[in-house]
């Protein structure tokens, strides 16, 4: 049996509000994901170049595959229950966790991209990227229960903690290879 699970209506907000799980999943892992890369590569004391190529590679790699598993676990779900929701739902949900990912994860990079701002850019990247973490936990309030402050004090903080850990690994790393 076929599930057709669609927006309300053609009305933005309504196919905001069908999509916003995939936009806010897809924004918070790739802020986080990005940010470690760019974290880790700042503890360790490289290049800005090195920042660029990882946190590209980390963007494109990472959204395809978070993109991709949005899509299959729609399916796997629907498979899970009997029904199916064939191929063009789960795809619509995959690329809008894809595109969030890449867009909004693209944001700790910034910085790195702009040559006057090199001298700065991991301090304007924890900017950029504790905002933009505070901003899509805030809007995690959408469509559950909790209150705007608490969600992106709550994502802000998962955020730090997980960048924390990662500019520490470099740190390490670093350390450690040139002994």
């Amino acid at each position: 049996m076929l599930i057709r699970h669609e927006p309300a209506s053609t009305a933005p907000g309504d196919v905001f509000r069908h999509y916003v799980g995939d936009v806010v999943y897809g924004a918070n892992d790739g802020l986080v994901t990005t940010f470690t890369v760019v974290s880790g590569v700042a503890g360790a004391g490289l290049s800005p170049t090195v920042v660029i190529i990882l946190g590209f590679v980390n963007l494109i790699a990472d959204g395809f595959s978070m993109g991709a598993s949005n899509y299959l676990a729609i399916r796997s779900h629907a498979d899970a229950e009997g029904k199916s929701r064939g191929i063009r739902e789960p795809l619509s949900h995959g690329i809008a966790t894809f595109l969030s990912f890449l867009l909004i994860g693209a944001l700790p990079l910034v910085a790195y991209l702009i040559p006057p701002a090199r001298d700065h850019a991991f301090l304007i990247s924890c900017l950029l990227t504790g905002g933009a973490l505070f901003a899509v936990g805030a809007s995690r309030s959408l469509v559950s229960e909790r209150g705007w402050l608490r969600s992106g004090v709550e994502v802000l903080l998962v955020g730090l903690v997980a960048a924390a850990v990662a500019y520490g690994a470099g740190l390490l790393l670093a350390r450690w290879t040139r002994t």
